[in-house]
């Protein structure tokens, strides 16, 4: 008895398949500053660094004693210099709701959405810029790593006993040390602030590109919204920002010493006339 027929190969119906879509990505490849391979060349490298990270933070992981003890040194630390303001700020705002729920928000989202966004652009619309901008970003993430690996740091969040609150496991349903959630979040990675590194690091580009005034204006108060964000939130304390701040810095340095070895790929462009609004 025979139940069915036996597909019949029809290299013509598959053409037909293939040949639209090929088409649409030889054309869209057309659009692309250099090209297909270059845009995979660009994806692989940060795909490396998130493994990266993926290793620093199962590392880490196995660590949590040592990164608890680290959370405390730097309690220790802020308040032998007469710093430890973190839990009076986080205060004076939790009982305004729209505030914190905001913070939580920005919290998760500007983080990569802002980041992502301004790299898009930056590829396809000032290719000659991005070159520079990378190689900050994989100093900066590589120097990061060390760090976590090295300085596995708990958040402020993990100390309510300091006068610290989760605002994110309080005030919404996401728990940031949850396993899907950690797959985003390192929940020992406190020291650098990459929220801070990455902000600067979108900021100062962003500003020398940008020809208006209240653009540059705007710019210029992220990395303080971010500042403001991360600490009442209780992500970071001001020492997590200022080694951020810290890491930014020697990335912009290294990405400038690397464009010697390639100025005409690696060096930063003066902005055009025609840049950001």
């Amino acid at each position: 008895m025979q139940f069915g027929s036996r597909p019949v190969y029809n290299p013509n119906a598959v053409r037909r398949l293939v040949h639209p879509v090929s088409r649409f990505a030889r054309s869209l490849g057309r659009h692309l500053p250099r090209g297909w391979g270059d845009l995979l060349r660009q994806f692989a490298l940060f795909l490396v660094a998130y493994q990266g990270y993926q290793l620093v933070r199962g590392i880490a992981e196995g660590r949590q004693t040592a990164a608890l003890s680290n959370g405390i040194y730097v309690i220790h630390l802020e308040r032998s210099l007469g710093a430890f303001f973190e839990p009076g700020f986080q205060q004076a705002f939790i009982s305004h709701r729209w505030v914190i729920d905001a913070a939580n928000w920005t919290y998760f989202n500007s983080h990569f959405v802002i980041t992502i966004s301004f790299l898009a652009w930056l590829y396809l619309f000032r290719n000659e810029n991005f070159n520079f901008v990378r190689n900050m970003f994989m100093v900066a993430m590589a120097v990061a790593l060390m760090g976590y690996a090295l300085f596995p740091t708990a958040p402020p969040r993990m100390f309510p006993g300091a006068g610290f609150t989760d605002t994110i496991a309080t005030y919404t349903n996401m728990n940031q040390d949850s396993s899907f959630a950690s797959v985003l979040v390192n929940p020992y990675a406190a020291v650098p602030s990459m929220h801070i590194a990455f902000s600067l690091m979108v900021t100062v580009p962003a500003m020398n590109l940008a020809r208006s005034v209240w653009a540059r204006a705007l710019w210029s108060g992220y990395p303080l919204l971010v500042l403001f964000v991360i600490v009442v939130t209780a992500n970071h304390f001001w020492f997590d920002a200022a080694a951020g701040a810290a890491v930014a810095c020697l990335a912009a340095v290294t990405a400038h010493q690397l464009a010697r070895l390639r100025p005409d790929a690696w060096s930063w462009r003066e902005a055009p006339e025609q840049a950001i609004v």
